[in-house]
């Protein structure tokens, strides 16, 4: 890892989290976090800049005050919404065969993955590189100071919706700060999670967030597809609420505290709990297997979408199994439930960095990690595809952009999708005897 202060921005559903840290002698540790409440965010789209804005400047102070480090520009994610991950392959001549093969070359290389490759209504935002050719040599990783008469690139390029990036730039601007990379949340997780092992030979992420849960597949050391159920810890919460008829704060605080995502796992110590129930004098007593069962309820179902949409492309061929990370990842019994449902080896991952070791903050973290890792050639290939259009270097002021918002995204936005509804009738008649 290259030595030197990282801060990093993960813009989640439910909440927005940054990280400071300092990476000496190789070594990561954390000197600051923040954490803030997600507005103008909706299933990972940022539907409201003003107030996303607002967001990222609060949870940037946080980290600041605590880092004791101001901070100019930050490593942003990308989250796996609305991407598009397609192989290419391309072929550039090298006019001056005996001038060495140099950055205009890669240049031209990546013009062709943009103008040739990438689907028409999408944004070129990554490319992961398999390997060069130059003059049918193969093998070849970076193929500057060569000589030779044709140039070969194999990769896999990520791209994706040019309305996601435009808003990640215009939120993080607006709110006073540079963009010093945008980097694709499953790819940096890879990188952080996983072994090199577990990347080559095949290995599942899954990232059970507070808004929506995203899994993608590995192999040969690159994200190979990627999927994102629209839901997470959040409906959870709403879940807990709407069966026991509950505040939502009083459900979260449930989930947190005594919540198990496998019921089996309360047989032993199945306490009752007094809980206050909207509506009536005093409190009800609620086992805690019964909101095992709700917890349980809704967990099974985002793993079986999963499950499904995995089961499609054969990722469960993947010798490296499942590596379980995020917030909701830290219930207990989450292990235990995708074991059930999964029937592979799983794994749950939480960071072990001196100053934060909560799964919630395992995307700022893993962004901060693929920054410090990233060599030379991938720095240079990351600011040609982006084009200086979306990242900033240190002498380009962020500029305070006019902010534009969306009424026809804030009214959408209030309206929750079908099968979420139809969940909470389902969830409500399993577990209608509680109201009888």
């Amino acid at each position: 890892m290259k030595d030197g202060i990282y801060s990093s921005l993960d813009i989640g559903t439910t909440s927005i989290k940054v990280i400071v840290s300092e990476v000496l002698n190789g070594k990561m540790n954390v000197i600051g976090v923040g954490s803030e409440k997600s507005n103008g965010i909706n299933k990972g789209l940022i539907i409201d800049i003003d107030e996303t804005a607002l967001s990222i400047t609060k949870a940037v102070k946080q980290a600041e005050e605590k880092s004791g480090i101001q901070i100019g520009s930050l490593i942003v994610g990308v989250p796996a919404t609305n991407i598009e991950i397609n192989p290419f392959h391309v072929t550039v001549s090298n006019e001056n065969a005996s001038q060495e093969i140099n950055d205009s070359l890669l240049k031209k290389i990546i013009e062709q993955v943009r103008t040739k490759k990438t689907p028409s209504d999408k944004t070129l935002l990554s490319i992961m590189v398999e390997e060069f050719l130059v003059d049918g040599f193969d093998g070849i990783k970076d193929p500057r100071k060569m000589v030779g008469d044709q140039v070969e690139l194999y990769g896999t390029l990520l791209a994706t919706s040019k309305t996601v990036l435009h808003n990640i730039k215009k939120s993080v601007n607006n709110a006073g700060y540079r963009i010093s990379d945008l980097i694709f949340q499953p790819e940096a997780m890879a990188g952080l999670i996983m072994s090199e092992d577990e990347r080559r030979f095949g290995t599942i992420q899954i990232d059970l967030g507070g808004g929506q849960t995203s899994a993608s597949a590995v192999h040969d050391e690159q994200v190979k597809y990627a999927t994102i159920v629209q839901e997470g810890g959040e409906n959870i919460t709403k879940d807990i609420s709407v069966v026991l008829n509950t505040s939502l704060k009083n459900a979260e605080k449930l989930k947190r505290e005594v919540g198990y995502a496998y019921s089996e796992l309360t047989d032993e110590r199945d306490q009752t709990l007094s809980i206050d129930v909207v509506g009536q004098e005093g409190t009800v007593d609620v086992k805690e297997s019964y909101i095992a069962e709700i917890i349980e309820a809704r967990l099974a179902q985002i793993f079986e979408k999963i499950k499904f949409e995995l089961d499609d492309i054969g990722a469960f061929d993947l010798p490296g199994g499942i590596i379980l990370t995020g917030g909701t990842a830290a219930i207990p019994g989450v292990k235990e439930l995708a074991e059930d449902i999964f029937e592979v080896n799983i794994k749950t991952y939480i960071p072990d960095f001196m100053g934060v070791r909560y799964p919630s903050f395992s995307n700022a973290i893993a962004l901060v990690y693929t920054k410090a890792h990233m060599d030379e050639l991938t720095k240079l290939l990351n600011t040609i595809v982006l084009n200086n259009e979306y990242i900033q270097t240190e002498d380009q002021p962020a500029e305070k952009l006019p902010s534009v918002s969306s009424k026809q995204s804030k009214v959408s936005s209030d309206h929750n999708n079908a099968s979420s509804d139809s969940f909470i009738d389902k969830i409500k008649s399993i577990f209608s005897s509680f109201f009888d």
